[in-house]
């Protein structure tokens, strides 16, 4: 019923009506047109227009197509993948995660410069950490190299983030015990809390997905969750 093309359509006044529809869509087929003109403060003229922008021949057929739009939309059961991270995010929404992420910021907050570092996947997303942290002020790199020459001269204090789903990756635990050797801190973002890496850190953080494999082998456990913890950490600082 909401199409894109037809929402790229909307101004800015249909935009809002848009939006109140969609957050009480169960309650929109019992009020008159008059009445979601007075909770929206516009005029019945205004839905009106709204309602021909859906190809809708008034208000009435516009109440009768979102009724079975609504029906539908309940029918669609969410994919796993989608249940997984819908349940994940719900469970950031408590006092301990939120003291978690405090923790981790904290140690980035007295930090003259940040390293993101991860290989593969996570490697890509060591960039976009490093990318992401530099927008909002603190100065990062990213490192997808794991024999990245480690010199005694690091800028201190200096805050390492480790990304890795396994924890387990060879390379990034030899570059980290460099970067320890050189009294830096180690942050982690990994899938496992017991892993390897975890246990190498100062500050850890374990999002404890299901790990899916494909094509023989190649990791294709969702990485939805790094980009959430990066960002909920560069904007507490």
């Amino acid at each position: 019923m909401f199409s894109y093309d037809i929402i790229q359509k909307f101004n800015e006044t249909e935009i809002q009506i848009y939006k109140f529809i969609v957050d009480n869509g169960e309650k929109i087929p019992y009020m008159t047109i008059r009445e979601l003109g007075e909770a929206m403060h516009v005029s019945t003229s205004t839905i009106l227009r709204f309602c021909d922008k859906l190809n809708c021949g008034g208000y009435k057929e516009f109440k009768e197509r979102l009724k079975k739009y609504l029906y539908k939309t309940k029918e669609m059961a969410p994919q796993n993948d989608l249940v997984e991270l819908l349940n994940y995010f719900k469970s950031t929404n408590t006092n301990s995660f939120e003291h978690k992420i405090e923790q981790g910021a904290d140690f980035i907050r007295k930090a003259e410069t940040v390293v993101f570092i991860g290989g593969g996947s996570s490697g890509t997303l060591a960039r976009y950490g490093a990318r992401y942290f530099s927008n909002l002020g603190k100065f990062s790199i990213g490192l997808e190299d794991a024999y990245y020459p480690i010199t005694k001269d690091i800028a201190s204090p200096t805050v390492i983030i480790a990304l890795s789903v396994s924890g387990e990756t060879k390379g990034i635990i030899n570059l980290i015990d460099r970067f320890k050797a050189n009294k830096c801190n180690i942050l982690s973002i990994t899938n496992q809390t017991n892993s390897s890496i975890a246990k190498m850190s100062d500050w850890n953080i374990s999002y404890n997905m299901n790990i899916h494999e494909i094509n023989g082998g190649y990791n294709a456990t969702t990485q939805v969750p790094v980009l959430f913890l990066i960002e909920s950490l560069a904007r507490r600082i």
